[in-house]
């Protein structure tokens, strides 16, 4: 493959490769989960988590996304895993955003996938106010790898502050 081959390779064939294997998953998994699957402990846990990186812009764009990462902590202070999430601005206005967001949770015992669309407070409000505005948002949980194979339920992340989460996982 030549470097033209390459750079023809564009955003468009990567989102056509992408579309095609979600729906090959989604037609392999089915309405009823992955077949002979356990089901996820179901169970209702809290984590905590502290900002170690981001790429949020000074201004949201539609369509340009960003990337949160947070080192997650369990009730007892230990380390409990990772939090990433990208997420891309549909709309923007001036009083926020509307955002779609893909999240990952890589925990001790497996992954746990969820996806949401949420308000999303404009970047001068949560990274460069002198006055921090508390929010709040909550994903549908989309399954999961490890003890959590099959998950469903939800996570509600509160933002008390610009570097902290805190998430509510509610598995059904």
């Amino acid at each position: 493959m030549t470097s033209a081959d390459r750079t023809s390779f564009d955003r468009r064939s990567a989102l056509r490769l992408t579309s095609a294997a979600a729906a090959g998953t989604g037609l392999a998994v089915g309405a009823g989960g992955v077949a002979g699957a356990a089901p996820s402990r179901a169970g209702k846990f809290t984590l905590t988590g502290r900002r170690s990186g981001a790429n949020i812009p000074n201004i949201l764009t539609p369509g340009a996304g960003f990337f949160v990462r947070y080192d997650l902590t369990d009730a007892d202070g230990k380390a409990a895993g990772t939090e990433s999430a990208f997420t891309v601005p549909v709309t923007v206005g001036p009083d926020g955003a509307f955002v779609v967001s893909n999240l990952v949770l890589s925990l001790n015992g497996g992954l746990i996938t969820a996806a949401s669309g949420f308000p999303r407070p404009l970047p001068s409000v949560t990274e460069f106010a002198v006055t921090y505005t508390p929010w709040s948002h909550t994903f549908a949980v989309t399954g999961g790898t490890g003890i959590h194979i099959a998950a469903t339920g939800t996570i509600t992340i509160e933002h008390p502050t610009r570097d902290d989460d805190r998430l509510t996982i509610d598995l059904t």
